[in-house]
Order: structure tokens, then C-alpha cells, then sequence
């Protein structure tokens, strides 16, 4: 199954993730297929905490995608922030 899921970077103290389609099999950091996003928790000033491709978030589940509930989470917030 293709699944939506965050896929975790940046250094220890200094999370960043990947908003990536992947295998649900493959291990959470490792082969994806494509990534639509990013999520910086520890975002400060400029610097933007959320980005996220709607067009292909909505092409991915539309083709039976399933988005784990954190990003299903942060989808609906970009949605209301956009």
C-alpha cells in the first residue's frame, strides 16, 4: 500500500521532515517515491513551517494514497492557513 507519511531529518535538537509518498513496507527514512512537502516544527523568523503540494496530495490519494493522521493533520491546516 501507498501511504503519505512524514519522513524524519535535520539534526538531533533540530527535527525537520519530509512529507513523502512511499511503500508502506519501506523502513520510515528510507526510498520514497516522491515528496510533496516539508514540516519545520522548530521553524523561527522567516523561515516557513509548513509547505505542502495540495495538487499532488490530492493526486496521490486520489489514486488510493492513504495519508497517516499527523499528515492528514497538517494538510487540513495548511488548507486553512491557504
Amino acid at each position: 500500500m501507498v501511504v503519505i507519511r512524514l519522513a524524519r531529518g535535520g539534526a538531533k535538537k533540530r527535527p525537520f521532515f519530509n512529507i513523502v509518498v512511499a511503500d508502506s513496507r519501506v523502513r520510515r527514512d528510507g526510498r520514497f517515491i516522491e515528496r510533496v512537502g516539508f514540516y519545520n516544527p522548530v521553524a523561527a523568523g522567516a523561515e516557513q513551517p509548513l509547505r505542502v503540494a495540495f495538487d499532488r496530495v490530492d493526486y496521490w490519494a486520489s489514486q488510493g494514497a492513504q495519508l497517516s493522521p499527523t499528515v492528514a493533520r497538517l494538510v487540513a491546516q495548511a488548507k486553512a492557513a491557504a
